[in-house]
């Protein structure tokens, strides 16, 4: 943990501890990565939103302008194909680079002596040898944990780096406090670096213009964007809206950066096409199925599944089909009540079905690391003793496997009627990308 005085007082081996190391180990130096021209994104809550947002603005204006020709970007989890993670031009890298670029990287890596890379760290060492091999000009970043010591703060010379909204979220490594998150995640701020901001509470606001001092980047916060196109989806609810803002103040730093010309050429035109053209998978996504619809919101922290309860009761409320909920997060016991009871309040008690479920998309997976790791059947008999207590009357159900979760929502629905029923499925991403992938299976040739 962060001492507040700036003195770090760490329990483990920071993550980017090793990075540079490895990397020299493939030929790529500090100048082959800040030639990839990088966004660096760290924050608690709507990262992966951000950095598809800024992405999303530097490609529509690459279309309309020339630059960037090529965009990568990177981000994880990923939520149904590990492909994701790795985007060129927002695609995901084929199988065939996907496998071509691993293996590369593996080849060298593996004739190593000493510590070896662990799984985040050889992702996004994979990412940025993708990145260099396919001669991308502008690259957005989103950290894996923290900031200060994640392993993505190998970039030492990023064009803009940005700090989302801050919460209280793997307090056991950044610590239990809004300055102690603030610490570590504007650890990505450079020496001459523009750095973006979105809104925070002062004491966090504070702590990010202590450290931007510290490491001499010049920091603005965003405020929301005045020319957003009234009534677009891809900004409903409200934080899609700041994530959008946040995004476009740092793709217009980005631009004035590496374009030389203020204010930014990011033109309205782009702003508008770079909505229209954005999506984010497993965030605030509906699925229409027949009567029945599913909203799917990947949230794992207080902050996130707030938001997610309110898209939720406001895309519902003129709704007579049963609402539900269904929910899987695995932690700690303890760690995990405080979650659903939150959850719980935020709901209002307008959900009439809870199901909780686990992260096995079917009887046929295998049990995964993190159930292993805990007892889920503990776990979950706490979640429905939880709930209960501030919804007694609520239909709670328990179920092995995601597959069953939504045949439990479906057959909900086929009782109320016509008029089928209004899912809620969110918590952590491992249940979202196998629920979405059970809802909309994909093409036959894309199945692994």
């Amino acid at each position: 943990m962060p001492r507040l005085n700036g003195e770090p007082h760490l329990t483990g081996v920071p993550s980017i501890h090793g990075m540079k190391e490895w990397l020299g180990e493939l030929g790529h130096s500090p100048e082959d990565i800040n030639r990839l021209n990088v966004v660096h994104v760290a924050g608690t809550k709507g990262k992966g939103s951000t950095c598809a947002f800024i992405e999303s603005f530097l490609r529509a204006h690459g279309k309309r302008t020339g630059f960037p020709k090529k965009t990568g970007l990177y981000t994880s989890p990923h939520l149904i194909y590990p492909e994701e993670r790795i985007r060129i031009n927002f695609q995901p890298l084929s199988r065939n680079l996907f496998a071509k670029y691993f293996f590369e990287v593996e080849d060298v890596l593996s004739k190593g002596e000493g510590t070896r890379p662990r799984f985040l760290q050889l992702y996004f060492i994979f990412a940025l040898h993708a990145f260099i091999r396919e001669g991308v000009d502008a690259v957005v970043i989103e950290t894996h944990h923290g900031g200060e010591y994640d392993s993505t703060n190998v970039v030492e010379k990023p064009i803009v780096t940005c700090v989302t909204t801050l919460g209280l979220d793997h307090v056991q490594q950044l610590g239990s406090t809004l300055e102690s998150i603030a610490w570590h995640k504007a650890g990505i701020f450079k020496p001459g670096a523009r750095a973006v901001a979105a809104p925070a509470a002062p004491e966090a606001a504070s702590m990010l213009r202590t450290r931007a001092v510290e490491k001499g980047a010049t920091l603005e916060f965003a405020e929301n964007e005045p020319t957003l196109p009234e009534g677009a989806n891809q900004i409903k609810p409200d934080v899609l809206c700041t994530n959008c803002s946040v995004a476009i103040s740092a793709a217009r730093a980005f631009l004035e950066e590496t374009r030389g010309e203020k204010p930014s050429p990011l033109s309205d035109k782009d702003i508008i096409e770079g909505i229209r053209q954005w999506s984010w998978p497993g965030r605030f996504q509906i699925e229409v199925e027949g009567p029945n619809t599913w909203y799917l919101d990947g949230a794992h922290n207080d902050i996130s599944l707030r938001a997610a309860a309110e898209w939720f009761l406001s895309n519902t409320e003129s709704s007579t089909s049963p609402r539900i909920l269904i929910f899987a997060q695995i932690t700690k016991v303890r760690e995990g009540g405080p979650i659903v009871e939150g959850l719980a309040r935020a709901l209002q008690g307008k959900v009439s079905h809870v199901i909780f479920t686990t992260y096995r998309q079917d009887e046929d997976a295998p049990e995964g690391r993190t159930e292993r790791e805990f007892d889920i059947e503990k776990l979950q008999k706490f979640y429905v003793e939880t709930w209960k207590q501030i919804q007694p009357d609520a239909q709670i159900s328990v179920e092995r496997t995601i597959e069953r979760a939504l045949e439990t929502a479906r057959n909900i629905g086929k009782e109320a009627g016509d008029g089928g029923m209004q899912t809620l499925i969110t918590g952590s991403q491992h249940l979202v990308g196998p629920a979405l992938r059970l809802i909309r299976p994909p093409p036959k040739d894309e199945e692994v």
